[in-house]
């Protein structure tokens, strides 16, 4: 039976383990699962993936542990950085063919998420405040307003979503279960579940509404036009073109803005309005000034404050001179031809030898 940690995602998966955060690793592509080798997983992509799953931190790298690999290997090699939201986020470098012999495939154990959630928001860095115990979630309730910044922050830290924005109750008047956790021993400990002193029903109950910091994924930058070819770890521009830088990131909130920056010998800086969750940035007449690294952040305001995302990965871009590309070509070229007549020469000259033998 496979498990699929946290079933929450459709790109990634963990199976054959003995809990939610534990398994196999598997990456969907092409609407097939394929195994990763042990080799091709560090720390930074194990971060990425429980990131993804919705587990805690990344514990266990050992391949073979959940059983040899059942799925077709997959053919590209994950580079995340590590503060990446998704597997499809990060950068990858093609293996065609690739094998996991002799090392097996990956297998992977996340901690434990610990019980806590916050839900009903479409970052699973905001919203109500939900803790599992007695093998049941309910959300915590506030009657006496007790929760603050203080007890906030030690929900976004057991969650890893960075700082506390705000902490607001809302108003519930359904008749619900409920837990109501002690405020103090959350401020003391940071684990929330640790905390839970009762459960009960209550009517008109106030529910408790986070909004931590690390509340957007990172974008995406891509080079979507212009007259290129990959180059290392970047991508090599013909001089004189015009070429576009895209920004995008996974939709989560509408609307919004993305900055795109640059290290370049003439420092950019430049602001474009998201449009379905990315911007082009045209940049006209490649140059020697153009070349060094381009990043993107994403920019939303939600729940009355403005929020930034984190850098996306750099994009590198380099010079291609034209002229120096077409001597290339002509010397190439030429010695082709230089070699083509040589080697004909050869071959006329010992089939002439061989026909005088006979």
């Amino acid at each position: 039976m496979c498990v699929c940690c946290c079933g929450s995602t459709d790109s990634v998966r963990l199976v054959h383990g003995s809990s939610l955060c534990s398994g196999r690793l598997e990456v969907r592509s092409n609407q097939s699962w394929s195994s990763v080798c042990e080799e091709d997983l560090d720390l930074n992509d194990a971060q990425v993936v429980c990131r993804e799953l919705g587990c805690g931190a990344p514990g266990l790298l050992q391949g073979g542990l959940y059983g040899e690999g059942e799925a077709p290997v997959w053919t590209s090699e994950l580079q995340c950085e590590g503060n990446e939201s998704a597997v499809l986020d990060c950068r990858r470098s093609s293996s065609a063919g690739k094998t996991c012999s002799p090392g097996p495939a990956a297998g992977l154990t996340c901690s434990d998420p610990g019980g806590v959630r916050l839900v009903g928001q479409p970052s699973r860095c905001a919203g109500t405040l939900e803790i599992q115990h007695q093998g049941q979630w309910r959300p915590v309730v506030d009657p006496f307003k007790d929760w603050d910044l203080k007890s906030g922050s030690a929900v976004c830290q057991h969650l890893d979503c960075g700082s506390v924005v705000s902490v607001d109750s809302t108003d519930d008047s359904t008749d619900r279960p409920v837990w109501r956790v002690s405020v103090p021993c959350v401020k003391l400990t940071s684990g929330p579940r640790d905390c839970v002193e009762l459960a009960d029903y209550y009517k008109h109950s106030s529910g408790v509404v986070v909004v931590c910091s690390d509340l957007l994924p990172q974008p995406n930058i891509s080079l979507s036009d212009g007259v290129f070819e990959v180059y290392r770890q970047g991508f090599r521009v013909l001089v004189g073109s015009d070429f576009t830088v895209t920004c995008s990131v996974r939709p989560q909130y509408p609307g919004g803005s993305f900055r795109l920056i640059s290290d370049t010998e003439k420092p950019l800086n430049l602001t474009l309005t998201a449009v379905n969750h990315s911007a082009h940035f045209l940049l006209s007449s490649m140059g020697y000034a153009h070349r060094g690294n381009y990043t993107c952040v994403y920019h939303v305001d939600v729940y009355n404050r403005s929020f930034s995302s984190s850098q996306s990965p750099a994009l590198y871009l380099t010079v291609r001179d034209l002229v120096t590309h077409l001597i290339i070509r002509v010397v190439v070229v030429h010695f082709l031809l230089i070699m083509g007549t040589i080697s004909l020469f050869f071959y006329c000259r010992v089939s002439s030898l061989l026909y005088s033998a006979h």
